[in-house]
């Protein structure tokens, strides 16, 4: 027995170190050799002859791309040819360059394809084919197939369509011009603005590669919080160099507009919407831009939301300010995107209801060219909010979603957070606005309203670390946002399989036992965070950490303001009893939120102001249910430790440590929130921890006495 142990041991060590050491950088491109001797056979066998028609800067990239992926994959050599041979083995052109395949009775429409769409298709005693209408769509089907083998996918008998259900599938990267990122967690911006235009780092080259890979199709390149200096003219001719770079991927280059620039850069004593000379300088500014970067996507804007300048400074409204831009934009087909984020500590009513109460007013007074940008939820970016009440609200005008990426308010990307679930809980979640089906994904996608424009922005986690995004499994998060802003049916556990795949390895034993723990890491992290509907209950300022005791300064930015503990109970009454932010919604989903017995009880204390005694779904009472809660998630990411631990024979060194380690802070610091927050609420439930549960190791006083400085993503004094 002894003999066998040591056997299977020294294997297990051959394999681990015969796993080449990698960092992370390649992301889901790594184009790992085919590890199935016969599959590897039949694919040389279909791609021995590569013809790639045409010599736009899209078809080269093709061509590169297929020779880098092929050769690495197959570990042979590969020629892609530029002019159609009878012996093509995979043949990838546009519908109107396949003279020779008119007659193939499966070939799609023009129609069907649309300008991103594509058709992968292998017509029986014929080539694998790619088509599509455009060369952007034979790269977003190249990348398909590249997907197709990493994964070690059969290719024969292969006929399917893929198009966007979004046109505008956007990154919006919080990165400063001086290459800090707020809210960022892997280093500094990737944007090198000061050796542009001049120097062009190869990293946006990769960059592009990976976005393209996963349908991206724009990017805005500065912070919400925006500096009226990028619209400069030296500014602007670094953005041209970007441009140029994106620009063969698909991908357009957006900016955020500060609303003061007409002040800031243009001498001018006002930014007033209705002010003729400001109107004036937009479209001048506007005019520039096009000039140096003809496909420019227009501008993402916050106004009027803490502390940025915006209409309303000048007594006007949100609609009047996006118009003004939307009216210089629109001769040259670019948009606006005008964030709904907006609240104010001055407005005596519930934070949840503040952007309802701004936009729906203003419904139908926006622009053709006008897209107003939700966040998933009315408060900020949480582990777990309802859906926001704009959704499906709004009839005449086009709604665009808002997802964080990063890692803000889930662990400030030490914590493995996969946040596929929380999209998909968001997307199907049902507004009722229509009937029931009336999903927010069929809002967004214009199916409900009819709305021509659609849309959906995803908070970038990329920086310059050597991984991109911090934590090894971040990347997840940057490929499913992409992987459902192209279609947002696509299961979150049918991504997180492909994105294991590719990233780290087909072996059927890994992926059958990341995939869970995957799946269950947003459900962990919501039960030691935030359970039970708790919301905003994160340290002030840098929320890293847990702060529900954080009190004083405005009202709208402490943890008492949205937990309301006291000795009767704990959370926020928005019922009609309370704010009666319930009644934003329709009445189908009011009704549910609005009766304590039909509210879920993952939003519970969001809703309702519930009795410590009171008893919840599970059979406890509210007390002994949030000490479960809380005690059940710092346990299960030891059993996540445990089940990454099992993994080392799976994955190289390097980055099977690296996510050890962070495993390691993880555990360390759910027990900190587990300890912290049962503490805090003890005060007020006047109750002890139930027996069989360990006792916090640090008295309260010893958490709120915590100090976190230097924290990434924010400023530091």
């Amino acid at each position: 027995m002894k003999r066998y142990t040591l056997i299977i041991g020294l294997v297990c060590l051959s394999v681990s170190m015969s796993l080449k050491a990698e960092n992370g950088y390649d992301l889901w491109l790594r184009y790992a050799p085919i590890s199935d001797a016969n599959l590897e056979q039949n694919y040389q066998k279909i791609l021995g002859t590569v013809v790639v028609p045409g010599y736009s800067e899209t078809q080269q990239i093709i061509r590169k791309e297929l020779k880098r992926a092929i050769t690495s994959m197959l570990k042979t050599p590969v020629t892609v040819k530029t002019t159609h041979t009878i012996e093509a083995t995979l043949l990838i052109a546009k519908l109107n360059e396949l003279h020779d395949f008119s007659n193939i009775p499966a070939l799609a429409s023009v129609e069907a394809l649309g300008n991103e769409g594509y058709q992968l298709i292998q017509p029986s005693n014929g080539p694998l084919l790619i088509t599509a209408n455009s060369d952007i769509g034979l790269l977003y089907g190249t990348f398909h197939l590249l997907r197709h083998m990493q994964q070690q996918l059969s290719l024969t008998e292969l006929n399917l369509i893929q198009k966007p259900r979004l046109k505008l599938r956007l990154l919006n990267h919080w990165d400063n011009l001086d290459r800090t990122v707020e809210r960022g967690y892997a280093g500094f911006s990737i944007w090198d603005w000061h050796k542009l235009p001049d120097y062009a780092d190869p990293r946006y080259t990769d960059y592009a590669r990976a976005n393209a890979s996963i349908g991206i199709n724009g990017t805005v390149v500065t912070n919400v919080n925006a500096n009226a200096l990028v619209l400069s003219t030296q500014y602007l001719e670094k953005l041209t160099t970007l441009a140029n770079i994106l620009r063969p991927y698909g991908i357009k280059v957006y900016l955020t507009a500060r609303f003061s620039a007409p002040v800031e850069q243009g001498g001018l004593k006002t930014a007033d919407p209705l002010n003729t000379e400001v109107q004036q300088w937009w479209q001048y500014k506007v005019r520039e831009i096009y000039t140096l970067i003809p496909d420019f996507g227009g501008f993402l804007v916050k106004a009027n939301s803490e502390g940025q300048p915006g209409p309303q400074d000048y007594h006007r409204t949100h609609a009047q300010g996006a118009n003004l831009l939307a009216d210089a934009v629109a001769p040259y087909d670019g948009v606006v995107i005008w964030r709904a984020f907006v609240y104010s500590h001055e407005v005596p009513d519930d934070r949840h209801k503040q952007a309802n109460n701004e936009f729906l007013p203003l419904d139908g007074k926006f622009r053709d060219n006008v897209l107003v940008q939700v966040k998933n939820g009315a408060i900020d970016f949480q582990p777990r909010e309802p859906f926001h009440p704009l959704f499906g609200s709004m009839k005449q005008t086009p709604l665009m979603m808002e997802f964080q990426i990063t890692q803000e308010y889930t662990g400030c990307a030490t914590h493995l957070f996969y946040q596929a679930p929380l999209y998909k809980e968001t997307l199907d979640s049902d507004t009722w606005c229509k009937g029931e089906g009336s999903t927010v994904a069929s809002v967004i996608d214009g199916s409900l309203y009819k709305n021509k424009l659609t849309g959906i922005a995803g908070v970038s986690n990329i920086g310059n670390d050597f991984n991109w995004t911090g934590h090894p499994f971040a990347q997840a998060n940057w490929y499913a946002y992409g992987r459902l802003a192209w279609d947002y049916q696509l299961s979150a556990e049918e991504i997180a399989k492909e994105w294991l795949k590719m990233t780290f390895t087909t072996e059927p034993n890994f992926v059958e036992s990341m995939v869970p723990m995957m799946m269950d890491s947003r459900e962990v992290l919501v039960n030691y965070m935030t359970p039970i509907g708790l919301h905003h209950i994160m340290a002030r300022n840098h929320h890293y950490g847990p702060g529900p005791w954080v009190t004083g300064g405005r009202p709208d930015w402490t943890s008492v303001y949205y937990h309301r503990a006291d000795k009767q109970g704990l959370g926020f009454d928005r019922t009609a009893t309370g704010s009666n932010a319930v009644n934003q919604y329709f009445p189908e989903v009011a009704r549910v939120f609005g009766q304590r017995e039909l509210c879920p009880d993952k939003y519970l204390l969001w809703f309702h102001h519930v009795g410590w005694n009171e008893t919840l779904a599970s059979g406890r009472t509210l007390w002994d249910e949030l000490c479960y809660r809380y005690y059940s998630g710092a346990d299960a990411v030891r059993q996540m430790q445990n089940q990454w631990d099992a993994q080392a024979d799976f994955v190289d060194t390097e980055r099977f440590t690296h996510v050890a380690e962070l495993l390691k802070i993880q555990a360390k610091e759910a027990r900190w929130w587990r300890d912290a927050c049962i503490l805090h609420f003890q005060q007020f439930s006047g109750q002890p921890i139930p027996e069989g549960y360990d006792q916090p190791a640090h008295s309260l006083e010893y958490y709120m006495n915590i100090e976190h400085r230097f924290v990434p993503g924010i400023k530091n004094e």
